[in-house]
């Protein structure tokens, strides 16, 4: 076995990637950048060492830099990770000439199978069935569009050395085609060193599910069942589970068996993802094998008990696999929500900054048991498990050169609608503060009729969340349990309050008993009586509910009962009450007496500032370009600006007609969130 493992990757998947190193007693080495140099997987790794500037195309996927960093270290392997260069034939054919053994596929299986367009035309080859489209090299947007036209709109473009949902676009006409086209090159430019683009037809209403696969170089192959990954936005998945709601046992089989001997007819050897889009009738079609371990592995871990990462470490030390296929059983259910460093509430925008407060729920173990890859039994009854995988920390930096994910939370239990519910929980109980983050979007996405029946597809966020995403609004019952727990949490620093005045004496006598709770429009008045236990709190229309909970003054999570079912929500005092967070929604919560409420609702509403006059940035970034000119009259929907975040292009378009007054930024400069980029007549 190796003794010395180099991670050629950063965040999170570098600390997965160590976590199994170190339990396998192998040493590992880091690398990182100038923005890096701090990380969480710097810390964690034995050793580590510097290759250049932010910028990936100057550090992360600079060959020559890593090839370096592997000859410093003396390390005997390199895991790639996914993205940078996992899925980079020259990469791996230096690893090789070196000597030194890359923890992933044959260069053979790279180059035929995470090229996008040659893995196209080797399925077609083999009979799989395709989507339709463009598989050659195209040369301009002019080319593009006329491509667009043949195979008929939508179409998508991608990054032939694509994935992560980088260099992707969805075009419905010419105009979208042309602009598309750009924007996919500059992107997989950036992030693949590789700007090639290809064209296939857009397939409406499909769903996302790709098959697990782990072969060894001795001729053996498994399938280790499916992820469905349905939900997804601009192409970049955010909810996985495993397994399917929506396959059956036959199309599993089917779905699986094409998918290793795929594998085999290009002599695979390591963990792979074949996707495959499936429609209303279970029909699928291949769309591309991904030559790496995929961001949403921890799901099929968690369902088969196969530590994924470990499996490739042992391929490639030339070992056999150890499971077969009559092995592989799927116990229980695995949800996964990626935590992104995106602002929900500005459209999804990435969001940079310093996590002033990063608290994940606590982690636990539990689900499939296995001895040496062999499974032993079923997790008892009533288990349940919450993973983590993360690469950042409290007091930690989350920058604009790289992926805006942060965290990879997942629960699993027996059941979906168990693991839906431990998922709940585990979001409500996650703590993050100082950037824009999509926790509340996840938390809305659980309680999603849609998402609960699975009856998801790929267009589920573009349908249910057409304006974007806004808040919840609660439902009454849910209302009703944070105006009770609020009430009784409110009644105990007052309490406190009395005591820290110094006036101790009959200080339940001080604080009264009625309260008014305003809360999402609602108001709410309430008796409490108080005991050492708990509180009972009882609304105006006689309907009681019991309160308990060890939550003090100044925490910052709120860990409650009522009425004998769990309350968990994130919390902030403002002035007359609390700010509160849980299930999506975001709720500034008033407790007050009756007479301060009286007095409340005579006083009038701030307005916000007019800013209709204003092109402001709406996240951090760098300026690419400027489309206007003072004293240019723009339309609606007329190109502003481009900026670049997070290895993605977002342009910026006119909301209604106007005059150029004034323009504060050009090509180059970097913005911060609400700087003013363009100012109108």
């Amino acid at each position: 076995m190796f003794n010395k493992i180099l991670i050629a990757n950063r965040g999170e998947i570098a600390c997965r990637v160590i976590k199994t190193a170190q339990k396998m007693g192998i040493q590992t080495v880091a690398i990182y950048s100038d923005a890096d140099a701090q990380a969480l997987h710097v810390q964690m790794a034995d050793e580590a060492i510097h290759i250049g500037p932010p910028p990936a195309n100057q550090s992360y996927i600079v060959i020559d830099k890593v090839m370096a960093a592997v000859k410093e270290s003396g390390a005997q392997a390199v895991h790639p990770g996914y993205g940078f260069l996992s899925e980079n034939a020259k990469f791996a054919e230096a690893l090789s000439a070196a000597g030194v053994a890359f923890i992933g596929p044959p260069v053979g299986a790279i180059e035929k199978m995470g090229d996008k367009i040659t893995s196209k035309k080797i399925a077609q080859e083999a009979g799989v069935s395709t989507v339709p489209g463009y598989m050659g090299l195209i040369a301009d947007a002019d080319e593009a569009v006329k491509i667009s036209n043949e195979v008929g709109y939508p179409v998508m473009l991608k990054a032939s050395a694509g994935g992560g949902g980088k260099g992707m676009r969805i075009a419905w006409n010419d105009e979208e085609a042309r602009e598309g086209f750009q924007s996919s090159k500059n992107e997989a430019a950036n992030s693949f060193g590789d700007d090639r683009i290809f064209i296939e037809k857009f397939v409406t209403q499909p769903r996302h599910i790709e098959i697990q696969v782990l072969c060894d170089a001795h001729g053996n192959g498994v399938y280790l069942g499916e992820r469905e990954c349905s939900i997804q936005r601009r192409n970049q998945k955010v909810v996985e589970e495993a397994p399917s709601p929506f396959l059956d046992e036959a199309t599993r089989k089917a779905m699986g068996e094409q998918s290793v001997a795929l594998a085999q007819a290009v002599g695979y050897a390591s963990a792979g993802t074949v996707e495959f889009i499936v429609d209303g009738d279970k029909n699928f079609y291949f769309l591309e094998m991904n030559t790496r371990l995929q961001v949403e592995h921890p799901v099929t871990e968690l369902i088969t008990g196969v530590d994924l990462v470990e499996q490739m470490i042992r391929v490639a030390n030339g070992e056999k696999l150890t499971i077969t296929q009559d092995d592989v059983k799927l116990n229980g259910w695995a949800i996964e929500n990626r935590l992104y460093a995106e602002d929900p509430y500005r459209g999804f925008l990435p969001s940079i900054g310093r996590l002033t407060r990063y608290r994940p729920p606590m982690e636990i173990a539990a689900g499939p048991l296995l001895t040496n890859d062999k499974w032993q039994g079923d997790a008892p009854s009533g288990a349940m498990a919450v993973r983590n995988d993360t690469g950042v920390y409290e007091g930690g930096e989350i920058s604009m050169y790289y992926d805006p994910m942060i965290a990879k939370l997942c629960t699993w239990a027996p059941t979906r609608a168990e693991a839906i519910e431990a998922m709940r929980v585990a979001l409500d109980s996650f703590e993050v503060e100082g950037i824009g983050h999509n926790l509340p979007f996840l938390s809305a996405v659980m309680d999603h009729p849609i998402f609960i029946a699975g009856d998801m597809t790929t267009a589920f966020i573009e349908e249910q969340y057409p304006d974007g995403f806004s808040g919840v609004e609660l439902p009454e019952t849910e209302l009703r349990r944070i105006a009770a727990a609020t009430a009784a949490m409110h009644r105990v620093g007052e309490i406190r309050r009395t005591r820290v005045s110094g006036r101790m004496d009959n200080h339940e006598r001080k604080v009264g008993t009625a309260w008014n709770v305003a809360i999402q429009g609602q108001s709410y008045d309430v008796d409490i009586d108080a005991d050492p236990k708990g509180a009972t709190v009882t609304f105006e229309d006689g309907h009681a509910m019991r309160v308990s909970g060890d939550w003090t003054p100044g925490d910052q999570l709120a860990t409650m009962t009522v009425d004998d079912a769990p309350l968990i929500f994130k919390v902030g005092k403002i002035s007359g009450g609390f700010r509160v967070r849980a299930r999506g929604a975001d709720l500034k919560v008033h407790v007050r007496t009756p007479r301060q409420a009286e007095l409340a609702r005579l006083m009038p509403e701030k307005l916000p500032p007019d800013t209709s006059k204003l092109l402001l940035c709406p996240m951090p970034g760098l300026v690419v370009k400027i489309d206007v000119e003072v004293g240019f009259e723009v339309q609606e929907g007329q190109n502003l600006c481009t900026i670049e975040a997070m290895k993605m292009e977002n342009i910026l378009r006119a909301e209604k007609k106007g005059v150029v007054l004034k323009i504060n930024a050009s090509a180059g400069d970097s913005l911060a969130v609400d700087d003013i980029i363009i100012e109108f007549e």
